[in-house]
């Protein structure tokens, strides 16, 4: 994959951490998926429509989505409820967002977020996408952000 397409993202959760929760993101080594199941128990996915098309998932464990929910809202949910849902498409939708500012030669459109919880389950990239990911960690703990897009 093209390292244009994946530093956008990079930048964006950076961008998107620092700015709306106050937390500064450590990057971790970048890696090549070899499966599809999520990463961690909540997962917000968004679809990429333009000159290229992809998918960009963003994966956290249960407790963390929960905090940024906190951070978002100004009160933790006691369990995941749909606030939490909604936060988490909402950093995923930021994330995106984010990300296709600086991917403007590709005029790309984000899809609706789609929040999925558990890890029996599969996250669906492009055929001939070689999905990255793109492991963070921050006070609130571990996070993902997987990007397949078609080069």
């Amino acid at each position: 994959m093209n390292v244009d397409y994946i530093n956008p993202f990079l930048i964006a959760t950076s961008n998107v951490f620092e700015k709306m929760l106050d937390l500064e993101l450590v990057r971790e080594k970048p890696f090549i998926r070899r499966d599809f199941v999520p990463q961690y128990e909540v997962t917000g996915i968004i679809g990429l429509t333009g000159k290229t098309t992809g998918t960009v998932a963003v994966s956290l464990p249960k407790e963390m989505a929960l905090s940024v929910t906190e951070r978002l809202l100004g009160h933790r949910p006691p369990e995941l409820n749909a606030q939490a849902v909604d936060a988490v498409g909402e950093l995923t939708n930021m994330i995106a967002g984010g990300a296709k500012a600086h991917l403007q030669q590709l005029q790309l459109s984000l899809g609706l977020p789609t929040v999925i919880t558990g890890t029996a389950t599969s996250i669906a990239f492009p055929s001939r996408a070689t999905p990255i990911s793109i492991p963070f960690r921050c006070p609130l703990g571990p996070l993902v952000v997987e990007v397949g897009i078609l080069a």
